[in-house]
C-alpha cells in the first residue's frame, strides 16, 4: 500500500497543473501505509501508546483518559464510545463530543486547543443509558442515543445537546420523541438532511427518518414534524439482503403511527407514547441484518451519496447507495486480504464502527478485545460499492479493551482519534493519530516545486 503522492503531485504539476491542483486529488497521507500482516499480541504495547500503526510515519499520543478526569473533579462512568466534532459554526473543528456507554451515562466534551476535558451532561441525567451515538446536526447541536432496547424498555432514546458549546457543565439535553424507540449505534445525515439510523440487535433493520421542516435551525423544528421508514430489499420480510431498496413508511409524515403500525405505539409513562421501531419494522416486513452498527455517508464524485453500514455478528459491511437505492456487500470475509492475496476469512471478526478519510477511503474498526482488535482499510478504488481487498491498517493491545469512535479530523485530514474504551485498567483514553509525508516523498515534492518556479522565471522571461 505505500505509495509516493507528493512526487506524484510534483510530476504532475510539471506537466502544468499547479501544485494546490495536484494535491487537491489526495488530501491525507493515512493512506500511505504498508499492512500489518498480522495482530499486535495482547499487553505487548503500552497504555500510552497501545496501537501498532502500518506506517513509520504515523505517531500516536494520549489527548484524555478518565483517570486524569476523575482526578479533576469531572464525573465520568467511562467507556467512551463513537465521537464527532463541531464540524460547523463558531471554532468549528475545536472540539471533540462522546457518550458514556454505561447504566449511568453522559456527555464529555475535550477542547483541542486547550485540552481540557469536561462532562458536559452528567452522568445519569434523564436516567441516559448506554450513550453509543455521536452525530453533528447541520444546525450545529449534538445528537447521542442510547443502546438500549426490548420487551418494557424505557430506553431507545435519540437526545440532543442544543447548547453544545456552552461554558456549562449542565448541557440542555432535549429527548427527541418523534424517532422510534430502538438500540442505537449509527446516526447519519445525508446531502438532504435525512437522518439514517440503526436498531443494534440481531434482526434490527435500517431506517430513514424524514423532517417535514430538513433545513431547519434548531432540532425543535427539525424534530417537531417528520416521517420514519425502513429499509426493505428485494420486497422485504427476509435477512441480510442484497439488490432493490425500498423504503416503507412506518409512521405518517408528522411521526404518527400507521394503521399497519398502530400496534407499535407504547405508552411510556407520564402520558407519553412512543413507537416501538423494532416492532413497527417487523409488520411491514422490513429486512433484518444481524447487528447492524455504525454507519457512515460519503459522496461519490459523480454526486451519489453511499451509506455503509456495519453488521457485527455476520462480518460484514454493507454499501447502499442512496441514488440507485441498491444495497450491495462492500466487505466481508470472502474480500481479499491484501498481504496474503486471499479471503481474509476470521481474521476479518466483528466489525463495528466505520469512518471516512479525506481522500474517501473506507477504515472499519473491529469490535474484538486487545491482541484482535484491528482496524482495517477497505479498497475501492473504483467506488462501485464492493472492496476489492481489505488491509489491517492499526492494531490494538490493551488487554480488555476495544478501539471505538474512530474519527477522521475534517479541518486537519492528517490527524484521526479513536478511544481506547472498557479496558482491564479502567482507564478509558482518548488518543490522537497523526499521519506525516515520508521524508524523500516532500523532498522530490519540493524539487518539483523548484523545477516549476524555474519554468515559470523562464516564461516571465519570453
Amino acid at each position: 500500500m505505500q505509495t509516493r503522492k507528493l512526487a506524484i503531485a510534483a510530476a504532475i504539476g510539471l506537466m502544468g497543473v499547479s501544485a494546490q491542483q495536484a494535491l487537491a486529488a489526495d488530501n491525507t497521507y493515512f493512506d500511505n501505509f504498508n499492512a500489518l500482516a498480522s495482530s499486535v499480541p495482547a499487553g505487548s504495547l503500552p497504555e500510552s501508546a497501545p496501537f501498532q500503526l502500518s506506517s513509520g510515519n504515523f505517531s500516536q499520543k494520549v489527548i484524555a483518559t478518565r483517570n486524569n478526569q476523575l482526578a479533576s473533579g469531572q464525573a465520568n462512568s467511562g467507556n467512551w464510545d463513537m465521537m464527532t466534532a463541531n464540524e460547523t459554526g463558531a471554532d468549528a473543528g475545536r472540539y471533540l463530543f462522546n457518550p458514556f456507554e454505561t447504566g449511568s451515562a453522559g456527555v464529555q466534551r475535550t477542547d483541542l486547543v486547550t485540552g481540557i476535558t469536561r462532562t458536559i451532561v452528567q452522568p445519569g441525567t434523564q436516567n441516559f443509558v448506554s450513550g453509543d451515538a455521536a452525530r453533528w446536526t447541520p444546525w450545529g447541536s449534538y445528537l447521542t442515543a442510547e443502546e438500549s432496547w426490548g420487551s418494557n424498555s424505557q430506553k431507545g432514546r435519540l437526545f440532543e445537546v442544543t447548547n453544545p458549546l456552552a461554558d456549562t457543565s449542565d448541557a440542555d439535553f432535549v429527548h427527541r420523541n418523534v424517532l422510534p424507540r430502538v438500540s442505537h449505534e449509527g446516526l447519519a445525515f445525508d446531502a438532504s438532511n435525512s437522518l439514517y439510523f440503526i436498531d443494534e440487535v440481531n434482526g434490527g433493520s435500517i431506517y430513514k427518518y424524514v423532517s417535514a421542516a430538513p433545513g431547519a435551525a434548531s432540532g425543535d423544528a427539525f424534530f417537531n414534524a417528520g416521517q420514519t421508514f425502513v429499509a426493505k430489499v428485494n420486497g422485504g420480510g427476509n435477512t441480510s439482503a442484497t439488490g432493490a431498496v425500498q423504503w416503507e413508511a412506518i409512521t405518517s409524515a408528522t411521526g404518527t403511527p400507521l394503521a399497519g403500525t398502530a400496534d407499535a405505539m407504547r405508552n411510556m409513562g407520564g402520558a407519553m407514547f412512543s413507537m416501538d421501531g423494532r416492532a413497527a419494522a417487523d409488520m411491514v416486513g422490513g429486512t433484518n441484518y444481524q447487528r447492524p452498527e455504525d454507519l457512515e455517508i460519503q459522496t461519490l464524485a459523480n454526486g451519489d451519496q453511499v451509506l455503509y453500514i456495519a453488521t457485527t455478528t455476520t462480518h460484514e459491511v454493507y454499501s447502499l447507495n442512496l441514488a440507485t437505492n441498491e444495497m450491495k456487500l462492500f466487505v466481508g470475509r470472502d474480500t481479499f486480504n491484501s498481504v496474503t492475496g486471499v479471503a481474509v476469512g476470521s481474521e476479518f471478526t466483528s466489525p463495528d464502527n466505520i469512518a471516512i478519510d479525506a481522500n474517501g477511503n473506507i477504515y472499519i474498526v473491529e469490535d474484538q478485545p486487545g491482541g484482535k482488535a484491528d482496524i482495517w482499510f477497505a479498497q475501492d478504488a473504483d467506488r462501485d460499492g464492493v472492496a476489492e481487498s481489505v488491509s489491517r491498517w492499526a492494531s490494538m493491545s490493551t488487554e480488555g479493551a476495544e478501539p471505538t469512535g474512530l474519527y477522521f479530523d475534517k479541518f486537519n485530514p492528517n490527524v484521526a482519534y479513536v478511544h481506547v474504551q472498557h479496558p482491564n485498567s479502567g482507564n478509558d483514553s482518548l488518543i490522537q493519530i497523526t499521519a506525516v509525508p515520508e521524508p524523500e516523498s516532500y523532498a522530490m515534492f519540493l524539487a518539483g516545486l523548484g523545477l516549476l518556479g524555474m519554468m515559470a522565471r523562464r516564461r516571465n522571461r519570453v
